[in-house]
């Protein structure tokens, strides 16, 4: 196999992949293995017939397409090593030349990874934020926790607002049933917006056992093409209504959900808590305007394929969390009414600044020659280990060195976090300081005035 590599615009490679022609030889020689049990010829046994034969009856291309998916996935990972380059995105495939006897040869378009011209990344000014506690939140913290330990009753009142109703359905397209329009004893909360449009809403004040004609109409931009903009009726029966009673706020409530004797004390942990979260969110806030501004003022050249790399890989993990919630990514769109490529278009701003925050983070770590060392993986693993529950060692002794290698990239760029956070200013801070020279010099101003007015003064007497 030989590799030729040629350098494109925006930080873009082409990797032209020639394969000895036996190799392609071998990769036919498995595609046939992999389908002759599927393939049927008169005077021959299934499963026997010889691969000369099936290439003469129908065209010795008939094993190209596997075979070179074949040699492709073969040859791709060694000619990425080969090329020595930071590839940081899917191979778009081209096949060049493909057939029997002779070099199998493909290019491979892909992204490198981008250089950083790195702007200040020290003394960067970052908003103040207020982490105290207000009465609101507090309330409405133990009302939440009031809403957990609530008890679900069964209810012939109608429905309202919060409460669970299940039901039955069928959607009708100009009185037609469509794909996907059906579903029996789901349970929906009114006022969740998972379903489109007002569906929801023309439950409200609806009661169990009732039958509810619900009219919606489709998203232009539906992710089911044929439902684009179209009005549709739903068939609705109400199988039951479910609402919640909250217990009431006492010293008993209390000591039943917490470790608590009364409400005084759980409401301090209440304070306490929703402070140590905001402190939290906010250290992560200041984080990210500082990385965010860092980047703003770098240079660096990101191309496309990169960023559709990044946007891919938050779609597979969208889909593990919905699946994880038993809905399938699926399902999620036809609910909201949206569709992949719409969902992408909006992952793409994220997705571009995850990657300019991962860049610019990578040159600081560079630049400041941050280092990793073993107390280092020890104290990451330690860490890993408490979270799951598992033990230290264990973890350490699955590793393998791409997984080293990824922890210790990861404890760099927490390092290149901790430099910057060390050296930032706190906007408030600094506009205290502007205040402060703008009052002195409002006192210079003064006195200059008050030496002129008895300079004047004294020159008139």
């Amino acid at each position: 196999m030989s590799v030729k590599v040629e350098k494109l615009e925006h930080n873009m490679a082409k990797l032209t992949v020639t394969v000895d022609a036996a190799r392609f030889t071998d990769a036919l020689k498995k595609a046939y293995n992999r389908q002759k049990k599927s393939i049927s010829v008169p005077g021959f046994r299934k499963g026997k017939v010889p691969q000369q034969i099936i290439e003469k009856m129908y065209g010795p291309s008939v094993f190209y397409e596997d075979g070179a998916d074949i040699l492709l996935n073969e040859e791709y990972p060694k000619a990425y090593e080969e090329s020595k380059l930071e590839i940081v995105s899917q191979p778009k495939i081209d096949l060049v030349q493909v057939e029997k006897g002779k070099d199998f040869i493909f290019t491979a378009e892909v992204a490198t990874k981008p250089e950083v011209k790195l702007g200040k990344y020290k003394g960067v000014t970052v908003t103040k934020i207020d982490t105290k506690a207000s009465d609101e939140e507090v309330e409405k913290a133990i009302d939440a926790e009031r809403e957990q330990n609530a008890r679900n009753i069964t209810t012939e009142d109608a429905a309202k607002e919060r409460d669970t109703v299940n039901i039955n359905f069928e959607g009708f397209v100009d009185g037609k049933a469509f794909e996907g329009g059906k579903g029996e004893n789901y349970d929906l909360v009114l006022g969740s917006h998972s379903f489109i449009d007002n569906f929801e809403d023309q439950l409200v004040g609806k009661k169990a056992g009732e039958d509810v004609t619900v009219n919606v109409t489709f998203p232009e931009k539906y992710q089911a093409e044929d439902l684009q903009g179209k009005a549709a009726e739903f068939k609705v029966h109400i199988n039951s209504v479910t609402t919640k009673e909250l217990p009431e706020l006492n010293d008993e409530f209390v000591q039943d959900v917490s470790e608590f004797d009364n409400v005084e004390d759980f409401r301090k942990s209440i304070v306490k808590r929703i402070e140590d979260n905001k402190e939290a969110s906010a250290k992560q806030a200041k984080e990210d305007e500082a990385v965010a501004k860092i980047a703003a003022d770098s240079e660096m050249d990101i191309p496309d394929a990169m960023i559709d790399t990044q946007v891919q890989s938050m779609l597979g993990d969208f889909d593990q969390r919905m699946r994880a919630q038993g809905l399938t990514l699926q399902q999620y769109l036809q609910f909201t009414g949206t569709s992949v490529e719409s969902m992408k278009e909006q992952l793409k701003p994220e997705a571009l600044k995850r990657i300019q925050s991962t860049l610019v983070l990578e040159a600081i770590a560079k630049e400041e020659n941050i280092e990793v060392t073993d107390e280092d993986i020890d104290a990451e693993v330690a860490k890993i280990a408490k979270q799951y529950g598992m033990k230290a060692e264990d973890i350490k002794k699955d590793l393998r060195d791409e997984d080293k290698k990824n922890l210790q990239e990861d404890i760099k760029i927490e390092k290149a976090v901790d430099l910057v956070m060390e050296n930032v200013k706190e906007r408030a801070k600094a506009k205290k300081a502007a205040k402060a020279d703008s009052d002195e010099s409002e006192e210079k101003k003064t006195k200059k005035k008050t030496s002129s007015k008895k300079t004047k003064e004294e020159s008139d007497k």
